[in-house]
């Protein structure tokens, strides 16, 4: 798999789908975190991350994904979680992280809710 860690990125009416793919690890977090943060300057009302291609993440993905959470809510955007692979989900689920986020089965939903 290549080091490419953006695959897509959507415009929507009121901000950006951003989806990611590969396994986000402590080698990819930083690169995952560059290009949230550099979305989340431009202060979106909402940013959907879409998880459908990343079938592995670790605790320093999480935590970025957590920076992004507060970084995006701290302009008063909503940050939403969408199609995330069983493997990822379980570790959110874990963490209760499920609790904090908002988590879609499908883009559409994520994109429109």
């Amino acid at each position: 798999m290549s080091n490419e860690i953006i695959c897509d990125e959507q415009t929507l009416d009121d901000g950006i789908c951003l989806a990611l793919g590969g396994e986000i690890d402590l080698s990819q977090s930083p690169a995952v975190r560059s290009a949230l943060m550099r979305h989340i300057q431009r202060k979106p009302a909402r940013l959907v991350v879409d998880l459908s291609n990343v079938p592995y993440m670790d605790s320093s993905g999480v935590a970025t994904l957590v920076e992004a959470l507060q970084k995006q809510r701290a302009h008063g955007g909503l940050m939403i979680l969408c199609q995330l692979q069983p493997k990822v989900r379980s570790i959110f689920e874990i963490a209760r992280l499920d609790q904090v986020f908002t988590i879609v089965d499908d883009r559409e939903k994520a994109t429109s809710a």
